[in-house]
């Protein structure tokens, strides 16, 4: 395993509360992606309420990455604050990836599939038997 990262999600105003975030903390970078990037043929059709919600969003912070997005149609449940949350586990393989997937499905929810994505990650999400949700992630980019 590569990393674990806390994932945060949000109700309309990540954007908000990670540039609060990158102030408090001192961060110099920030990568933030909104939901009207994802293309057209990747199946969802997006909405015009969530365009501009945050899709994506990450700071560097010493050894770890605090990462977060909105909540969008289709894409989360309802957020309430207890579940507004996930690990996200970084893998070293496809392998591994699929093996802790497979794992945390074991009575769980699956909430998506692991698949490649456009962003060029093998990633999938599932919620476990016990209520905490999961993003597993390999990259297929090196």
């Amino acid at each position: 395993m590569k990393s674990i990262n806390p994932y945060l999600i949000f109700d309309g105003n990540c954007e908000a509360a990670f540039n609060f975030y990158k102030e408090v903390f001192g961060s110099k970078e920030m990568f933030i992606s909104k939901f009207s990037e994802i293309p057209g043929d990747e199946g969802k059709k997006v909405s015009e309420a969530d365009k501009d919600k945050v899709m994506h969003v990450s700071i560097p912070m010493g050894n770890t990455i605090l990462m977060g997005s909105d909540a969008g149609e289709g894409y989360s449940g309802k957020i309430n604050s207890g579940n507004n949350f996930s690990i996200s586990i970084d893998t070293d393989s496809k392998e591994e990836a699929d093996r802790f997937f497979k794992g945390l499905s074991e009575g769980g929810v699956v909430l998506m599939n692991m698949n490649d994505t456009f962003w060029g990650a093998y990633f999938g999400m599932v919620t476990d038997k016990f209520g905490i949700n999961w993003m597993v992630s390999y990259s297929t980019q090196h």
